[in-house]
């Protein structure tokens, strides 16, 4: 044991030697080029030997660095339970599939019921409702938070409505307050969609605290990485055990991989038409998939959590200095807008092209594109006018006027730690010099 310890620190050492001389040529060809990307992995020699160790293992499913990241994004966030899945899609599909489990009894979503949602969304929040044959309702969104209209949820409250499913969009968190209010009047259930939100907080309380479920991805462009990955957050011990049976297959059994007979009864189950003592490891109790993260992954996201404070603090940053420089020309474009007891750890910075501009949006994005600053349209815009979507069955409350302003005029900018503050100066520049070009 103690040459197989003397070999991986070897190893170690020249993975860091390799980081470092990637590092530098990474360094020294970021110089002939400008370019500000709207995100990207941030990571060094640590994640990349923590992955290596992981593989020298070769436990390829979920392991030891699978709970020591789960119980650190717990222990972070203050929340009982966490289950790792391989993508923040996925942790979606999840939470709401456990809503339709039997063990909810009259609680649980019914093919029909109708879950409250927004259009202005990133395909991934939509898809799971319409995959469990659950009929989305439509609210529209503010401009400049782009989050959903707390005020108008109530009036788009039907006999069937049984959820609320609503991300913090692009980190910035929704009116929890109202909405915490409305789901308790109408015994709703309420899931966070926080994969944008990663170190938000809402009146002192990260986000993701204040559903039922939530959760998370670690998809590159997102607050930590994984490569893919995400999770799916609760306080609910019934909750959590239902989205690890739709987790792992659908199994009723919930000893983890390696581990027999945690329930003392394995062979004493009476489930289904099963015969008495049927293997309590090959029982099934809903229709599941197999959406675990491997334990590689997972290897990264643990260094990647001790490095998230640090991240979330840039990110602030880099907006905080992004709104300074823009503000100015707010009579042209709508600035990013939060509530007061909010603290975004925002995933972009997003502005909205005024009608009155005298430009287009498409002017100012090419603008920028040239000049070597990514710009990335905020995610499907009106979902509804996308391809795929164009004949779901859904109902719209209201109108969706600002969701189309949205999908016309709206765009964002990067703020992830990988960009500095020459960066910033250099975005804020670029404006101005656009600005300077049409507004002669």
């Amino acid at each position: 044991m103690d040459k197989e310890l003397a070999i991986r620190k070897i190893i170690f050492r020249k993975i860091n030697e390799l980081y470092e001389i990637r590092s530098k040529l990474e360094k020294k060809n970021s110089l002939h080029k400008k370019c500000v990307k709207y995100a990207g992995r941030i990571y060094d020699e640590k994640e990349i030997s923590r992955l290596v160790d992981s593989s020298l293992d070769f436990w390829l499913t979920a392991g030891r660095y699978s709970k020591e990241f789960e119980n650190g994004l717990a222990r972070f966030l203050g929340i009982n339970h966490v289950s790792l899945v391989n993508s923040g899609s996925s942790a979606n599909l999840l939470a709401i599939s456990a809503l339709t489990s039997f063990k909810l009894k009259d609680k649980r979503l019914k093919p029909g019921d109708e879950i409250i949602t927004t259009a202005n969304c990133f395909p991934t929040t939509l898809a799971p409702i319409i995959q469990n044959n659950l009929i989305p309702v439509f609210v529209d969104v503010n401009l400049g938070n782009y989050n959903i209209q707390a005020d108008r949820i109530e009036k788009a409250i039907g006999k069937k409505t049984k959820a609320i499913f609503v991300a913090h969009a692009l980190g910035n968190p929704v009116d929890v307050k109202s909405i915490l209010s409305i789901s308790k009047k109408h015994k709703l259930w309420f899931v966070e969609d926080n994969c944008d939100a990663l170190g938000s907080k809402y009146n002192g309380n990260y986000t993701g605290m204040f559903g039922h479920i939530a959760t998370l991805s670690f998809y590159p462009a997102h607050h930590i990485t994984t490569g893919e990955g995400g999770a799916v957050i609760t306080n609910d011990s019934l909750l959590n055990r239902i989205i690890n049976s739709f987790r792992d297959w659908g199994r009723d059994c919930w000893c983890e991989s390696g581990s027999d007979n945690n329930c003392k009864k394995r062979f004493g189950w009476k489930l289904g038409t099963l015969p008495l003592g049927y293997d309590h490891k090959y029982a099934y109790s809903h229709i599941g998939y197999n959406l675990k993260m491997t334990d590689m992954q997972a290897a990264i996201g643990v260094e990647q959590l001790k490095k998230l404070p640090n991240f979330i603090q840039k990110r602030k940053s880099n907006f905080s200095r992004l709104y300074a420089g823009l503000k100015v020309y707010e009579d042209r474009l709508v600035l990013p807008s939060w509530q007061k007891k909010a603290n975004p750890s925002w995933f972009c910075f997003p502005v909205t092209v005024r009608e009155n501009a005298g430009f287009k949006r498409e002017e100012l994005t090419m603008f920028l594109e040239k000049s070597g600053i990514q710009t990335r349209l905020i995610f499907a815009g009106n979902i509804l006018r996308q391809p795929a979507f164009l004949d779901i069955k859904c109902r719209i409350s209201g109108n969706l006027v600002n969701t189309d302003k949205i999908m016309n005029n709206s765009f964002f900018v990067g703020v992830y730690p990988g960009i500095d503050k020459e960066d910033i100066k250099y975005v804020i520049n670029r404006f101005t010099a656009f600005f300077r070009s049409v507004l002669k």
